[in-house]
């Protein structure tokens, strides 16, 4: 039995000896930890695959099986990293990635919204395009290109998002129905690998019991410049772009977040004058 942990089979071997299941009184084991089919019932898979797995005969698991032996061998956050970047499952070769493209009719229809900050998104929650007043509101964002990458990966997050834990289900709960109606797209299967790799909390929020998918979500955001917003999120699908959704944060008329959104529109405004003056000087 391989000593390091350089490959999966070796490192299912290793975690699989350091678990101390309680035998039963009359039960004799006869290996020091937990045996195969403890672990693939436990991971609810056959024990011939999770065999083929410890003696790397069998490639690339799914990430919900990767998630499940993380819970039958009682793995820490740690542990579990390793696990994921072991297994690195892929999605399947030879399919372009494509990048989609917002219609001109939906964007200038986001751009006459001084009062609303609006995105548009794919399927695996790409962010295609933004208004001007969602630029400033996701100004800070190093990690802008996805919803998901910008809940999890990018440290602004849990300062922007007053309600993270929420807005984190409710990402989730969105890309869990992505995978579910699409389960072999390449970029759902890389972007669930990036996150589960990269964040502790979503591989606890990826393993637990699937949440609802919504078509509005309250949201309480914070932004330097502005102050709080109590916002509305509503989804609505682009009919003519199937798996685009135009998604809007608007706030009640009247309030400080209204106006605070008409803020953010005449912040973006003056920075691109501002922008557009130093290109001709």
């Amino acid at each position: 039995m391989d000593s390091d942990d350089s490959s999966l089979g070796a490192f299912l071997r290793r975690r699989r000896d350091l678990l101390r299941p309680d035998p039963r009184p009359e039960e004799r084991r006869r290996v020091p930890g937990a045996r195969r089919d403890e672990i693939a019932r436990a991971a609810g898979i056959s024990t011939g695959y999770y065999a083929r797995l410890e003696q790397d005969r069998a490639t690339r698991p799914s990430w919900q099986t990767v998630a499940a032996l993380a819970r039958a061998l009682r793995l820490d956050d740690e542990a579990t990293t390793q696990l994921y970047r072991l297994a690195r499952p892929a999605g399947r070769r030879g399919r372009p990635v494509r990048r989609e493209r917002v219609s001109p009719e939906v964007r200038r229809l986001m751009d006459g919204w001084s009062g609303v900050a609006a995105i548009v998104i794919d399927t695996a929650q790409d962010v295609l395009a933004r208004n001007a007043p969602a630029s400033v509101l996701h100004g800070r964002f190093t990690r802008d290109d996805n919803l998901l990458r910008m809940v999890f990966l990018d440290p602004v997050a849990t300062e922007h998002f007053g309600d993270w834990n929420q807005v984190a289900a409710d990402v989730v709960a969105d890309l869990r129905r992505a995978v579910r109606e699409a389960p072999d797209d390449p970029r759902l299967t890389s972007l669930v690998g990036e996150l589960s790799i990269h964040s502790a909390p979503f591989r606890r929020l990826w393993a637990a019991r699937e949440g609802a998918v919504v078509a509005r979500r309250h949201l309480h955001l914070f932004h330097p410049e502005v102050g709080e917003l109590r916002l509305t999120a509503e989804v609505f699908p682009i009919a003519r772009a199937p798996g685009q959704r135009l998604v809007t944060y608007q706030a009640e008329p009247g309030s400080p977040s209204a106006e605070a959104l008409v803020l953010l529109g005449t912040l973006a405004s003056q920075s691109a004058t501002t922008a557009g003056a130093g290109e001709r000087s």
